[in-house]
């Protein structure tokens, strides 16, 4: 799994027209799932994610959790992440996990996050989606899971 995390101030999604998730402070989590990942990675994932220090402490250093600051998540599925532009000037998308896999896994990911007491809102798995979000920093962050 790779997930692409910005710091925000505020993120929501839109789905034909109608906003369907939005967080105040928090980590808008763009999540890829790779054709072989499995529910250990989801979970290894969630795990690192929900305890990630990416926020600044009283001392200016990135030294807070989204949990330390009662922070949210937003989580949008984006099969784009596993894009292979190495060949040719079309990206291959065949590491991408096919759609009924992803979504599993997305959902199970979702789920997790919120185990360890990270409140999530989502986007809709595989909707046409506009992303809006105002970044804290920036503070951009790749985070991956090894292959199953």
């Amino acid at each position: 799994m790779r997930a692409v995390i910005q710091r925000v101030k505020w993120a929501e999604v839109e789905v034909e027209g109608n906003t369907v998730a939005c967080i105040e402070k928090g980590a808008l989590v763009f999540l890829g799932v790779h054709h072989h990942d499995t529910l250990e990675q989801a979970r290894w994932l969630a795990q690192k994610i929900a305890h990630l220090r990416f926020f600044e402490d009283e001392a200016g250093k990135l030294n807070r959790s989204v949990l330390e600051i009662g922070g949210a998540m937003l989580v949008v599925s984006n099969f784009t992440l596993y894009g292979d532009c190495r060949k040719g000037r079309r990206p291959s998308f065949t590491d991408s996990a096919p759609y009924e896999q992803g979504k599993t896994l997305y959902e199970q990911f979702c789920e997790l996050l919120r185990a360890e007491g990270v409140p999530v809102q989502t986007g809709v798995y595989g909707a046409e989606m506009q992303v809006r979000l105002h970044n804290d920093g920036p503070v951009t962050l790749i985070v991956e899971s090894e292959p199953g």
